[in-house]
């Protein structure tokens, strides 16, 4: 694929793109200003049988919904499939598996594909909303190849439910150009500490309660699944005392921390190494008391209205030359031998996306109950409302 560098600056590049997330741009004005209308003919031509059977269905449609979190896909990989099966990508972002499972409790989501992560996949299955996928209809998908410890979520009694995406951890991400005299903060008690100090009206946490309550748990060394209920008050006490000193509460903080409305933020890592590459006094950090560890999956809601599309874009998606160049995009790795191998050794050892083994040890998957327990819930509700 040409570099992107030809046609735009990397920075210029994200301005345009939050410009067309945002619809402040059309299609034609983003795909002619950033140069990837003619990056998905270069795209096209240099991945072989991209225009194959393998995965090019004919007859899937002229649309696929996708359901996906922010910052987490190439536009060029979206472009370059329509280009060769016709199929317009739809694409719907949410910031919590909360959002994703009330909308599709509600029914007519209209979603093709999600990306539900590990923890909520057996919520799905229990509450008839997901599909059991026909892993013949992703020959890109080899089970073999992927590492089983962000793999195996996704199967459920022996049924495969959800194929591997990314894996990451979550963070916080700090603007350092800010922090005046005060030493870079390491732990998740400094980064609450800060934010109702030195950081006051500079700091944005994810309008998603895993996350938001599980780093405020980590502030007293308990677990970040915690449905304790004298644990889950020492987190409330702590998230209503900061509440007043938050720039904002919000899934996609990428803008804010890029423009320097906000100084730090929760951070999922591989927006930390988007923002890190772009502006290197962005520090993606790991809170030495853990946090979480995480993978994601693409899977299909029950009763999906464009079902061959899907199937087609999952498997497009896992073709593991356009899988590398997501992961290029966006920063999260792979679980996917077959894709590690086509990265350059610079991102291998990149420590945002590959954390050192003391810091990686000490974090925890999320776990499936905190998506349903009410406790959790009514505190995130009554956070946002205070």
């Amino acid at each position: 694929m040409t570099d992107r560098k030809d046609y735009i600056s990397r920075e210029k590049f994200m301005a345009e793109l939050w410009r067309y997330k945002k619809g402040s741009v059309t299609r034609r004005h983003f795909l002619g200003v950033t140069g990837l209308g003619a990056a998905t003919a270069v795209l096209g031509s240099a991945m072989p049988g991209l225009r194959s059977s393998a995965w090019a269905q004919g007859g899937i449609g002229d649309r696929v919904v996708l359901a996906t979190w922010p910052n987490y896909h190439d536009p060029a990989n979206f472009e370059a499939f329509t280009a060769a099966t016709g199929a317009a990508v739809d694409m719907n972002v949410f910031g919590s598996n909360e959002e994703m499972l009330a909308k599709l409790q509600a029914g007519g989501s209209g979603w093709d594909v999600f990306v539900p992560t590990n923890y909520a996949v057996t919520t799905y299955v229990d509450e008839g909303l997901i599909e059991p996928l026909d892993v013949t209809r992703i020959p890109n998908y080899d089970a073999a190849t992927f590492e089983q410890r962000f793999a195996g979520a996704g199967t459920v009694d022996g049924t495969v439910y959800g194929v591997p995406k990314n894996w990451g951890t979550t963070g916080f991400a700090v603007n350092t150009a800010q922090l005046g005299g005060l030493a870079k903060p390491t732990t998740w008690k400094e980064f609450w500490d800060i934010t109702m100090a030195e950081f006051s009206g500079r700091t944005m946490v994810h309008d998603y309660q895993l996350t938001t309550i599980g780093n405020a748990l980590k502030y007293y060394g308990y677990s970040f699944n915690s449905v304790d209920p004298n644990e889950l008050a020492d987190a409330e006490k702590l998230l209503i005392e900061a509440k007043p000193h938050l720039f904002a509460i919000n899934s996609d903080y990428q803008p804010s921390m890029r423009s320097g409305d906000a100084w730090m933020t929760v951070c999922w890592s591989g927006d930390g190494k988007q923002m890190n590459r772009d502006m290197p006094e962005i520090e993606y950090i790991l809170g030495k008391e853990g946090g979480e560890l995480w993978s994601d999956f693409y899977a299909i809601p029950k009763g999906a209205p464009h079902m061959d599309a899907a199937y087609a874009l999952i498997n497009f998606l896992l073709d593991p030359a356009v899988n590398a160049k997501e992961s290029l995009f966006h920063g999260y790795p792979v679980a996917d031998s077959r894709v590690n191998a086509l990265l350059p050794p610079e991102v291998l050892n990149d420590p945002i996306l590959y954390p050192a083994a003391e810091l990686l040890d000490a974090l925890e998957f999320g776990a499936a109950v905190t998506l349903t327990d009410p406790n959790r819930a009514e505190l995130m509700a009554r956070f946002k409302s205070a």
